[in-house]
């Protein structure tokens, strides 16, 4: 895919136009565990330019659901594992974390999901014993608030509480858990809620020494032959996560317990990985996710249940640098911190599903804390030598205001991103300039992805070391701040861009 066809992230665009009644979803899981957290309004910023209307929270942070507030974004909070045995042992304690984590932001924040605890039953087995206690807890209080049919109240699993997935039809629950997991499967049936499972077939492939091919791991299409057929029901899987899918709706059945929906809370592939990971890569992790998108979408459902839509969270929205663990660990998100895609998913095939397509509306601006004299620098040679049209920026037009050389180097840069076609390294400007998916538009400065009110002057990017004279306000150059050798335009931003 050219990089002029498509910025990222085609994900979640026109689930909320396609999907009217929203019986099917793709949302994305929001990781905090950056060294360097964007703040919850560049958070929400990127969620409103990617059209992501479905989010997972890992926990009920005050900041991202006030920011959240009044967007419409549906949101699910959770209360983490570290808060959940004082909610699990009080009545009380879980009333008051429902005040005010949920009731205080609602119906401003559009909360439609509570998480008690993220994998309880593998990741904290003492917990156990109060899990189900903790839910009841958590829906008394949405009920005595008359929020119980609003808000759904559910518990994330791992997927390895199902022993014997495969064949599918031979699934069942760990039997050491099924204490618990049989009146936590009865709650969720009570309160039609959903059986929240974690699902990644990039652990399924890694552990499966070679049995499972990686492109069963990956949705790749299989010749007939190469399908897996659950021997007793004869039904033909093309790929891991159906069959962990089915596997789950087997595993219930097996303890009496039918129609609860599923819901994954967690998929996705790691783009890069240690040594001993060559399989995580973002060649991997694009198809992977693309795939996936695609599939959940097209409501293709499972081979048991086909044509029912398994609504996922995409794991995740950033790459968690300060994450413990191998380098994988760190590596599953769609975007870096500072709102860049690390690959361009492949969605190009998904008609009119994605009718509003905003894939091309990438924009250049200026890197937020940028060296004012550097900015000046750059402002000065894209509006020179660079060739773009900065008489916009003149007192009096339209992008004067705000009259800061932030602002004007945005559009500047901007300009000369478009003018070049968006090619790699033309939105660097030696490291102040960065790629991003939020229009910078303001007031009557209209930014847009196919052009401004200015003239592009055409033809081929001149040398940054060029001290030709070209027609642009004098205001823009800075003879004193402005180097040649400051000014090498560095070709290896955003290359972590699938081309």
């Amino acid at each position: 895919m050219e990089t002029n066809k498509a910025l990222l992230f085609l994900l979640f665009l026109a689930v909320s136009s396609v999907f009217a009644d929203e019986d099917v979803f793709i949302g994305v899981n929001i990781g905090t565990e950056l060294s360097d957290m964007p703040h919850p309004t560049q958070v929400v910023a990127l969620l409103k330019a990617q059209q992501i209307r479905h989010v997972r929270l890992f926990n009920a942070d005050r900041g991202m659901l006030l920011a959240l507030a009044s967007t419409g974004i549906k949101v699910a909070v959770s209360v983490p594992n570290e808060q959940l045995l004082g909610v699990g042992q009080s009545n009380a304690t879980a009333a008051n974390w429902v005040a005010q984590n949920v009731i205080s932001h609602y119906p401003a924040t559009n909360i439609t999901t509570i998480c008690v605890g993220s994998e309880v039953l593998s990741a904290l087995p003492n917990a156990a014993p109060i899990l189900v206690n903790a839910l009841k807890f958590v829906h008394s209080a949405l009920v005595a608030s008359n929020l119980d049919r609003q808000i759904k109240v559910s518990t994330p699993l791992a997927s390895t509480i199902i022993l014997d997935s495969f064949p599918p039809s031979q699934a069942f629950f760990n039997h050491t858990l099924k204490p618990v997991l049989v009146p936590l499967l009865k709650f969720l049936q009570s309160t039609n809620s959903y059986f929240m499972l974690n699902v990644y077939p990039y652990y399924d492939y890694m552990q499966s020494n070679g049995v499972i091919p990686l492109d069963y791991a990956l949705f790749k299409p299989l010749a007939a032959n190469k399908e897996a057929v659950d021997s007793n029901t004869l039904l033909h899987y093309t790929n891991v996560f159906d069959a962990m899918i089915d596997a789950s709706y087997f595993a219930m059945e097996d303890v009496n317990i039918t129609n609860i929906p599923v819901m994954v809370t967690e998929s996705g592939w790691p783009s890069l990985g240690e040594s001993n990971e060559p399989d995580a890569t973002i060649d991997n992790a694009n198809t992977y996710n693309s795939n996936l998108i695609k599939h959940v979408l097209n409501k293709t459902g499972t081979p048991k249940h086909p044509g029912i839509a398994v609504s996922t969270y995409i794991y995740e929205l950033y790459n968690e640098d300060a994450k413990a663990g191998p380098l994988s660990e760190k590596n599953w998100g769609l975007f870096n911190n500072n709102g860049t895609p690390v690959y361009i998913l492949r969605l190009t095939e998904s008609g009119s599903m994605f009718a509003n397509d905003t894939s091309n509306n990438t924009y250049c601006a200026a890197k937020e804390g940028a060296d004012s004299k550097m900015l000046q620098a750059a402002l000065d040679w894209a509006c020179g030598p660079g060739k773009v049209d900065c008489a916009l920026l003149l007192q009096g037009e339209p992008c004067y205001e705000p009259d800061n050389v932030a602002a004007h180097a945005t559009y500047a840069f901007d300009a000369y991103y478009h003018m070049m076609g968006r090619t790699p390294g033309t939105c660097d400007f030696n490291g102040v300039a960065t790629i991003t998916t939020t229009n910078p538009s303001h007031g009557s400065c209209i930014f847009s992805s196919l052009g401004r009110n200015g003239t592009f002057l055409n033809g081929t990017a001149p040398a940054m070391d060029s001290t030709s004279s070209s027609a642009y306000p004098a205001k823009y150059l800075n003879d004193n701040v402005f180097s040649t050798t400051l000014m090498i335009l560095g070709i290896l931003g955003w290359s972590v861009i699938l081309l």
